[in-house]
């Protein structure tokens, strides 16, 4: 009875759920053997149904043309196949009939079909890799013996039956977000503009190719991890939008000036306070700008750009529409640095911004020296100098173009 009641409610392990599946044992074999095997049960096992359907065959089904069910497969980012290449299972053809109706109905035209297809397959992608990296990774920490006999029920459920339902709820929320944020730039910007006003920014971290260089893939996917969850926690907790990650950088965006401004100098200090990784420079831009496909485009994107690859280490640099929307401002401080030529935009009026606080530090320090050389120059000669205000902080090191 003892060993029935085992059969029945112990866990499979990863070869005996790939050897259930009907997986051959020699592929199995061939996948422990580079430690590959709940890879390996992802492939075979998260849907197992048939392929045996052809993009001809569907087409014909779902009354979309051949070319467009071709056209939409590809912007999902999944490899050309041949039009009778039975590749498909009964859920692709079931989606695509869906998307047949919806455009036989009028709620979506080809054009917009095939944009969405290539935002949901670019995001979802990248999901899809983070996922299997984080297997890889665990499995690497993993003797062969542990990973064969690991229990697998638990993470098939969590892949096939638990990420689609977190997946819709972060869509959902994110949907709910992104459209107040696009109803209040609606409701205080110009109706015939095809632009919105934001402000704009990149963060990037210092010396981070010459650390990849120098630390083995492990660390270095540790750094990048732990940079892109900083980033992401300061500019959400500020209201603003992460638009992307481009390796070393991050890309970000506010609808106002003053969100956009406590963003730049709270990555900026976050970054100083981090021990796993370094400081960050950041270049801050307001105008208007191209919100297209989640992205952002136009000459004020180029500007940030640019902005940030001549700022130093731990500073925000911003040109003159930013300086002249915070100057007034308490909470801020700007100090203008020497105009730099940008490439491809000319030259450009820079300030260094800071928050106030740090600026009276800064007027505090130097009024200490010039206190300390003043008693100085009375103890060694004897006279009283009169004592100079400090109005402004030393000036910064100029960068080079």
């Amino acid at each position: 009875m003892s060993g029935l009641w085992d059969r029945l409610w112990r866990k499979p392990s990863v070869e005996e759920a790939l050897r259930a599946g009907g997986v051959p044992q020699e592929e199995i074999e061939q996948a422990a053997a580079v430690g590959g095997l709940e890879l390996l049960a992802i492939d075979r096992l998260l849907d197992a149904s048939p392929r045996t359907l052809s993009q001809r065959e569907i087409a014909a089904e779902s009354g979309i043309p051949l070319n467009d069910v071709s056209r939409v497969w590809r912007a999902l980012g999944f490899p050309h196949v041949e039009p009778d290449e039975p590749v498909y299972t009964r859920a692709d053809a079931d989606m695509t009939v869906l998307v047949g109706s919806l455009m036989d109905r009028g709620l979506a035209d080809p054009d917009l079909t095939l944009q969405m297809a290539r935002v949901i397959g670019q995001s979802l992608s990248r999901v899809a890799a983070a996922q299997v990296a984080v297997t890889v990774d665990r499995q690497t920490q993993m003797s062969a013996e542990d990973v064969a006999g690991a229990p697998f029920a638990d993470r098939a459920e969590l892949l096939a039956e638990f990420m689609p339902g977190v997946l819709e709820y972060v869509w959902r929320r994110h949907l709910e977000v992104e459209a107040r944020r696009r109803l209040a730039q609606l409701e205080g910007a110009d109706r015939e503009a095809e632009s919105a006003t934001l402000c704009v920014g990149f963060a990037d971290l210092v010396g981070f190719t010459a650390l990849s260089q120098q630390i083995p893939e492990s660390e270095l996917a540790h750094v990048v991890g732990r940079f892109e969850e900083v980033a992401a926690d300061v500019v959400a907790s500020h209201g603003g939008r992460l638009v992307k990650t481009i390796g070393d950088e991050v890309m970000f965006s506010a609808d106002h000036i003053v969100a956009g401004a406590e963003i730049a100098l709270g990555l900026s200090e976050q970054f100083r306070a981090e021990e796993v990784v370094s400081d960050v420079r950041v270049g801050l831009a307001y105008g208007p700008v191209l919100q297209y496909e989640g992205d952002l485009y136009g000459p004020i994107v180029n500007l940030a750009h640019r902005i940030v690859g001549i700022a130093y280490p731990g500073s925000v640099v911003v040109p003159r529409p930013v300086e002249q929307a915070l100057e007034g401002d308490d909470r801020f401080s700007l100090h203008g640095i020497r105009a730099h030529t940008l490439r491809d935009i000319g030259r450009v009026p820079l300030w260094l911004l800071r928050r106030k606080e740090e600026e009276m530090s800064l007027l505090d320090k130097a009024r200490l020296r010039r206190e300390a050389g003043r008693a100085w120059i009375e103890e060694r000669f004897g006279a009283l100098l009169p004592s100079p205000e400090v109005t402004a902080p030393p000036s910064e090191p100029e960068t080079a173009d």
